[in-house]
């Protein structure tokens, strides 16, 4: 691979019946119902981080509109849709790109509330709904940078 070539996309989450053995149905962004449900989760999660006076000041953006784009890129990719995100991106490095932020307990918390009411108006099976926010709440917990007010 040259430098100046994009590495190449994550292999998407699959299940398999065993080591390399054949795909256990479809894949979760399959099964939740692929870019439609993505892209609502990621409008409702930014409406409210739009009047969050935590949340909102980090994005450098007035328009949330690339920061959404980038984090419905980023799950799709992740639960198997897609590979746009590293495609334009490259690899995700969730801790070094919110470096800069000062991401503290009160922060996270707030990210995290804005999310759980976006997942809620999605009506996800129940297993479906566990599997994300299981997800979503080990990341954000693993972006805290800072104790500090």
């Amino acid at each position: 691979m040259s430098d100046n070539e994009p590495p190449a996309a994550p292999s998407p989450i699959i299940l398999r019946g065993s080591s390399g053995g054949a795909q256990l149905g479809e894949t979760f962004y399959e099964q939740v119902g692929g870019h439609e449900t993505f892209q609502r989760l990621v409008d409702e999660f930014y409406r409210g981080v739009a009047d969050d006076p935590v949340l909102k000041p980090m994005y450098p953006e007035e328009d949330l509109g690339p920061a959404a784009e980038r984090l419905r890129m980023f799950l799709e990719q992740y639960w198997g849709g897609p590979g746009t995100y590293s495609e334009q991106r490259g690899h995700p490095r969730l801790r070094m790109r919110h470096v800069p932020f000062t991401v503290n307990p009160d922060a996270r918390d707030r990210w995290l509330h804005h999310m759980r009411v976006a997942i809620d108006t999605l009506t996800l099976p129940p297993l479906q709904d566990a599997t994300l926010w299981a997800y979503l709440d080990r990341a954000a917990h693993a972006m805290v940078n800072t104790f500090d007010e």
